[in-house]
């Protein structure tokens, strides 16, 4: 899959709302640009908030901080 068809399979995830997806595959995007942190950190606390709360930090305020970057981004 090339990185327009990723692009676009983001784009339209984000639009039907599916954040869970449009994370996913950002995460997987080599240049992510100034979003890379709060894009892959995101993406962690979607996959273990458990670490992330062990940690001291409230998963979902970084999901929505990761969604937020990959609007920011790509402007979705």
């Amino acid at each position: 899959m090339s990185l327009v068809s990723k692009l676009a399979t983001l784009k339209a995830a984000a639009a039907r709302g599916d954040w869970v997806v449009a994370l996913r595959l950002a995460s997987r995007f080599g240049q992510l640009g100034a979003q890379r942190g709060a894009i892959l950190t995101a993406r962690g606390a979607q996959v273990r908030p458990e670490f992330y709360r062990e940690l001291g930090q409230d998963p979902d305020a970084l999901v929505a901080a990761g969604i937020a970057a990959m609007k920011e981004r790509w402007r979705l």
